[in-house]
This record gives structure tokens, C-alpha cells and sequence, in this order.
């Protein structure tokens, strides 16, 4: 386990006896210690490890509640690099949109591997919101052309505001369209990016208007079915497709994962709980060797990413409890420094 995690947990040293200690965070102070560039580097160190075996990732579970209530996650997990296990209770509510809340609350609570305690009561608000935006920003590290400026973003929630910040983080961004089903909100989200990041930002009516010549596309939805066809994107474009996370719903149809060098965050999720890749197969449109490779596996130099200009690449992004351990782990290094955060103790 790392030194400088040690003292938040006990003291075993001859005749100390043992005081265990529970640090909890909150959204704003996980967003202090964790910056989008800095989620980003731990986020490929993060996947390479997660590609070398170097992870537990048990299958995440969903329970959905009657009616339009929400549902329940549970994803558990342990990291090697972190010496660390975990789980994220997360709360989905979709309906959450336009409150002022996010549409995923809960949880992460991380347990040391020395005796089993746990160490960090994290805001899973805000780890899986910069997490998941940072992994993709590391994908189209990886993936999209160098010269990538132009980008599209479909939705106009969290997830939609942080994917702008981690593409603006990895490529020279220089044109942003927005589409959301909600006119208003896109052209508020729009507003908002442009002023932060002075460059041309606008939003648009269509799905088509959005990703029309774009470099670079993010899908950031809660659609059922598929809003985004494959006729509509142009050879060279990478997309990172964010929103769909069970097997029932997807964003993009199956032409479009037909066409495109299929990359993925972690292959067990994706084999069981991908829509996109999982209706492709069932569409007899693609293969099971159509995904050519985790990300993890690109970033080690094992499986090639882009081979060409005109290549249309994916990244299907499902989200693993490896990336909330990660990111969880360098939160509360940084905050045991800063003594940041309320602790508890017990023992």
C-alpha cells in the first residue's frame, strides 16, 4: 500500500493498538485535487493496468426501480496500482436533468487491502463525472487525428460539459456544435463553453448539423435507441460513445459500429453490457473479433489504434470500477497532504 496513504488508516506498531480513520470528501474538494488533465494522464496508466491483469472488475449490477423512480448501481472492484478495492453505490436518475442535480448520486467507499478497512468516503457525483470525461479524453489521445479541431457534442448534461473540457485538454479544439433534445439547454451549455474557453461554440437544431465535418464526436445521452446513424459520419472521425451503459439501449446504430475500428474500456463489460456492439451482433452486421482491443491494450503499443486518415474510430466507454479506484486513491493521497476532507475516526 502506498506510504502516504498508511497514517489514514492505523497504527500498528508494537502497543499502538489500532485507530482507524475514514476520510470523506465532498464534490467540490474532489474537483480541487483532481483536475481534467490530471485524471487523464492517471486514466491511461489506469487502462494499461487494467489490460495487464492488474484488476478485479466484477460485472456491475443494475436495480430498477417501479416506474420512473430510478434505478440502483452497484459496481465493485479492485486495483492493483492502488492496492485498493471498492465499490460505487450510484442512484441513476435521468429524470434528475434540468434540476440542478446530477443524474447520478451516491457513493464510493474504498477499503485498504493491510486488514480490510475501509479508508474513503468519496462523492461518486463527482469521481464518475470527471473519471468517465477523462477516459475518453485519453481514448481520443490515443485515437483521433492529430489535427483534430472541429468537435461534436450530443447532450447537454454533466457529461456533455465535461467531454468539451477533456477534448478542448487533448486537441487544438476550435469549432463546437451542440445538439440536445432540449433547444434551450444546448444554446445555455453553448453560451457557458464559449465564454470559459474562448473558442467558437454554438448550438444546433440537428443531430445531423452536429456532426457534420466534425473530427471528433461525443455521444452524452440518455437515448433508448439509436439517434446517431453511420451514414452520417464522414471517414477520419473518432467518436466517443459515453451515454448508454446496459445492453437494452445505444446511441449509435449498428452500421455505424460496422464501419469503425471498435476499441473498448474493458472487454468482459463490453462483451455483456455494450447495446451498440451487442444489437451489431445480433443484427448479423459485425463479428465477435470486431472489437479489435481494450484501450489499454492501444496504449501499450499491443493492438493498433488508427491506421489511417480515414479510419472512423470508437471508443465504447461502459466505465469501470478501476478508473473510480484510481481516481479515488489520488484524491485521497492529495487530501491526507492538504488534511482536506472531514475524518472519522473509529477502532
Amino acid at each position: 500500500m502506498p506510504a502516504e496513504l498508511r497514517l489514514l488508516r492505523f497504527d500498528d506498531e508494537p502497543g499502538g493498538g489500532m485507530s482507524i480513520e475514514l476520510r470523506v470528501l465532498s464534490g467540490p474538494e474532489i474537483r480541487e485535487m483532481l483536475p481534467m488533465s490530471a485524471c487523464i494522464e492517471l486514466m491511461e496508466t489506469t487502462m494499461v493496468a487494467v489490460s495487464e491483469g492488474q484488476s478485479l472488475l466484477p460485472l456491475r449490477s443494475i436495480m430498477t426501480m417501479p416506474g420512473d423512480i430510478g434505478a440502483l448501481g452497484i459496481m465493485p472492484g479492485y486495483l492493483a496500482t492502488a492496492d485498493m478495492y471498492a465499490v460505487k453505490l450510484l442512484s441513476l436518475f435521468p429524470r434528475n436533468a434540468g434540476t440542478g442535480l446530477s443524474s447520478h448520486l451516491g457513493m464510493l467507499v474504498l477499503f485498504e487491502t493491510g486488514h480490510g478497512h475501509p479508508v474513503g468516503l468519496l462523492d461518486a457525483a463527482e469521481i464518475t463525472a470527471i473519471r468517465t470525461a477523462a477516459a475518453s479524453g485519453m481514448a481520443t489521445r490515443l485515437l483521433a487525428r492529430g489535427e483534430a479541431t472541429r468537435l461534436g457534442i450530443l447532450g447537454t448534461g454533466e457529461q456533455a460539459r465535461r467531454h468539451v473540457e477533456a477534448m478542448i485538454a487533448v486537441r487544438p479544439i476550435a469549432d463546437i456544435r451542440i445538439w440536445g433534445r432540449n433547444p434551450a439547454k444546448a444554446q445555455a451549455l453553448a453560451a457557458s463553453c464559449a465564454a470559459i474557453y474562448d473558442v467558437g461554440c454554438r448550438a444546433v437544431e440537428q443531430v445531423a448539423d452536429a456532426v457534420a465535418g466534425a473530427d471528433i464526436v461525443c455521444t452524452t445521452t440518455h437515448a433508448s435507441e439509436p439517434i446517431l446513424p453511420g451514414a452520417w459520419i464522414e471517414p477520419g472521425t473518432h467518436l466517443n460513445i459515453v451515454g448508454s451503459s446496459i445492453p437494452s439501449t445505444a446511441e449509435i446504430d449498428g452500421d455505424l459500429v460496422a464501419k469503425s475500428r471498435f476499441f473498448v474500456d474493458y472487454r468482459d463489460s463490453a462483451l455483456n453490457q455494450a447495446g451498440e456492439y451487442l444489437r451489431a451482433i445480433a443484427a448479423g452486421l459485425i463479428g465477435p473479433d470486431h472489437i479489435l482491443g481494450e484501450i489499454g491494450e492501444v496504449a501499450l503499443g499491443k493492438v493498433a489504434g488508427r491506421c489511417s486518415d480515414d479510419d472512423i474510430t470508437i471508443y465504447k466507454s461502459l466505465g469501470i470500477a478501476a478508473q473510480d479506484i484510481a481516481a479515488g486513491h489520488h484524491v485521497l493521497a492529495r487530501a491526507a497532504d492538504r488534511n482536506i476532507g472531514q475524518c472519522v475516526s473509529f477502532g
